[in-house]
């Protein structure tokens, strides 16, 4: 049986999460995840995909302060840092800093099911600092300095914006980051346990899954999805905008799921903190266009938005250069890509599919000189 792209294809099992394509559910180790988002911060959506279970006060207290303490990065990558090229998008830089980081790490070339845990704590704590290096680059304004009293989601915001937000702005934006920390074997994890299960290491594994992000039918839709936003303009624009884009049989970023065949469930979350986010900034321009845009997929495409439509929204409403949008997401997955690895090679057997043979048979050798 063969399956182009896999679709519908069950490739392994996982208790990590679960996502109900008839439901319209994602559960996190058994948990709703539109309850953790209401309900949880990020550092115990972290806590309970890497460990298992929703932390106690003391666990969480713990766990917080692992994070916190491996905030900063190796002082050696700063020569990366001053010589990347201007030119490479932020994915692009982040992708090479994680993979350099590996160097650096204590336990380089420790694969134990311990170890990796510890590098998967430092490298979840670890991704704001990185980002925000390869955001700003040498000449460009300077990264802002780690506040350890902060919360990780609002330590994030600020060195992402040099500003310290209040506590609405943080509170949903963390929202964000627990949605968006783990989904099954979507492309990027797939690509994290193909790598792990040849006994490759965890910051190759999380290499593989940043570069597999970086496309536009995954992480970076949400960066696709604002710019085709600010394409359209104007709330007055949005309509015949969308229609004229469906005659032309243009991508329309941000709508519909290879999984979801209903319609994405972290979806309604951010789409609600987000009016209420827009309503307190008195600025409904963005939701309006939105909404325009949603009644017109939904009429003509019967297609809902998936996770990345409200949330670049949001982070646009949250002062966010959009260049930082899949960057993000990246860090918010990391949980999700770490729990993985550790998942898979506690019980490894290597990823090795075959395919379905396409090509000519039987043909004869021609020598060169008569070719």
């Amino acid at each position: 049986m063969t399956s182009s792209g896999l679709e519908g294809i069950i490739a392994g099992s996982s208790s990590i999460s679960q996502v109900d394509p008839k439901g319209d559910k994602l559960i996190y180790r058994g948990y709703d995840v539109r309850e953790l988002a209401e309900k949880c911060s990020y550092e115990e959506t972290a806590h309970l995909i890497l460990m298992g279970s929703l932390p106690n006060a003391g666990q969480l207290a713990d766990f917080s302060s692992q994070l916190t303490a491996a905030r900063e990065i190796p002082k050696e990558m700063n020569a990366l840092f001053s010589e990347m090229d201007t030119r490479a998008s932020v994915m692009d830089r982040l992708r090479t800093a994680v993979s350099c980081l590996g160097l650096f790490d204590p336990d380089n070339g420790n694969d134990s099911h311990d170890a990796n845990m510890r590098k998967a704590v430092r490298l979840i704590a670890q991704m704001p600092a990185l980002i925000a290096h390869c955001y700003y680059l040498p000449g460009r304004e300077s990264v802002p300095k780690q506040n350890p009293k902060f919360s990780y989601a609002k330590n994030f915001l600020y060195m992402l914006t040099g500003q310290e937000k209040d506590d609405y702005s943080v509170q949903v934006f963390d929202a964000s980051l627990t949605l968006y920390a783990e989904h099954g074997f979507n492309a990027s994890t797939f690509a994290a346990r193909v790598t792990i299960a040849t006994q490759s290491d965890m910051y190759s594994a999380v290499t593989s899954a940043i570069g597999t992000l970086k496309g536009s039918l995954h992480g970076g839709a949400n960066e696709k999805a604002m710019e085709m936003l600010l394409e359209v303009g104007t709330p007055e624009k949005a309509e015949s905008w969308i229609r004229a884009a469906l005659r032309e049989k243009k991508k329309i970023m941000g709508f519909g799921h290879r999984v979801y065949k209903i319609q994405d469930s972290r979806a309604p979350i951010l789409k609600k903190m987000l009016l209420e986010f827009a309503q307190k900034k008195r600025d409904l321009q963005w939701v309006q266009i939105s909404e325009s845009i949603e009644r017109v997929m939904k009429e003509e495409k019967k297609l809902f938005p998936n996770v990345d439509f409200p949330c670049a929204v949001l982070y646009y409403e949250l002062g966010l250069a959009i260049a930082l949008y899949t960057p993000i997401f990246a860090a918010a997955r990391m949980a999700g890509w770490c729990a993985h690895a550790i998942e898979q090679l506690d019980n490894n057997r290597l990823i090795r599919p075959e395919c379905e043979y396409t090509g000519p048979t039987n043909l004869a050798y021609v020598p060169i000189e008569k070719r």
